[in-house]
């Protein structure tokens, strides 16, 4: 039984599985509170499924991909059973989590794509860099970035934990709305660096405040 906000079908929007048909599993609750947070409705508002209606519905949307993102989904304790029950059924399953929370007793077949705040978030001071050693060289790291302060930032996190050398997919992402995509663009060519600049696609396909998919 878990607290699900929605369950809906889109396409990707971020990672590198971008442009895929996918099916998210939205839970309620946060706990953290970024300021560009684009998905607040999710805090509170939800309701209690069980495991059996959750994966009826992933099944009738008919889609192998799989997403489980929030608000923040490990704040359930009920929320790694139903990731394995997935991928023991043959799902492609990605997880999304904000980087505050121990991520150590994940199935090593998940895709975890792991955010990492930055200052202008309001939230950096709750990451775990002891998180980096969980992660396979496939997973993703995230930094949502604001202005150049925070791009600056993420790269001497990026140098100093060596997660270049580590890791196939850093990806950063201007925060919708706060920062120009060029500027980001600009600052990662000055600098080479060897990151994946992404956009959220779906906020160019719907509007920023329209609920994607079906």
């Amino acid at each position: 039984m878990l607290k699900i906000n929605e369950i809906f079908k889109s396409i990707q929007g971020e990672s590198t599985y971008a442009g895929l048909p996918c099916t998210f599993i939205r839970l309620s609750g946060c706990n953290l509170r970024c300021t560009y947070c684009d998905t607040n409705y999710a805090y509170y508002h939800g309701r209690e499924i069980p495991d059996e209606e959750i994966i009826s519905k992933i099944e009738e949307f008919g889609v192998k991909l799989v997403e489980f993102t929030g608000g923040e989904p490990l704040l359930q304790e009920e929320t790694p059973r139903l990731l394995k029950t997935l991928l023991d059924k043959g799902y492609t399953v990605l997880i999304e989590t904000n980087g505050s929370i121990c991520i150590g007793c994940l199935d090593k077949r998940l895709n975890i794509i792991m955010d990492y705040k930055s200052p202008k978030s309001g939230m950096s001071e709750r990451m775990r860099p002891k998180n980096f050693e969980f992660l396979k060289r496939t997973d993703q790291i995230k930094f949502v970035l604001m202005d150049e302060s925070d791009y600056l930032w993420a790269k001497d996190v990026i140098f100093s934990n060596s997660l270049h050398e580590k890791f196939d997919n850093i990806l950063m992402s201007p925060a919708y709305g706060k920062l120009a995509p060029k500027s980001l663009v600009s600052w990662i060519l000055r600098d080479n660096l060897p990151v994946r600049m992404q956009l959220q696609i779906h906020k160019y396909i719907w509007s920023a405040d329209e609920r994607e998919g079906v």
